[in-house]
């Protein structure tokens, strides 16, 4: 074998050693974009009835909300009706009721004064 055989065998098995040293990095980066991928797939699987979940929960909350401003319209009514009751009752019989209370109170001091000096 000539100096040149020599040189070109050095040379091949440089390069193959260079291929290993090389092949172990780009093997390792393959396994990590394997588990990457699995990763990924098993999050878009779990996503799908998370929001499902998640639709159904607000159409749920939105319902209920429609309930809830049902009653809150209605409390409003009922305390408006209330409100005017109440003015209405004051108006018609609170002037009388406050006249009979003050008249019975007479009647009471004049009473009392009465047997005071008997």
């Amino acid at each position: 074998m000539s100096v040149g055989d020599w040189a070109g065998l050095i040379a091949a098995l440089a390069f193959v050693a260079l291929v290993a040293v090389l092949a172990v990095p780009l093997v390792k980066l393959g396994r990590v974009l394997d588990e990457t991928r699995a990763t990924v797939k098993q999050i878009s699987d779990s996503t799908g009835p998370l929001l499902a979940s998640v639709t159904e929960a607000v159409s749920t909350t939105n319902a209920q909300l429609a309930k809830v401003d049902t009653v809150t319209t209605s409390a409003a009514q009922v305390s408006t009706n209330v409100s005017a009751l109440t003015g209405l009752f004051a108006a018609t019989l609170g002037t009388p009721v406050v006249k009979v209370a003050a008249f019975s109170y007479g009647v009471r001091s004049a009473l009392r004064r009465g047997r005071a000096r008997s």
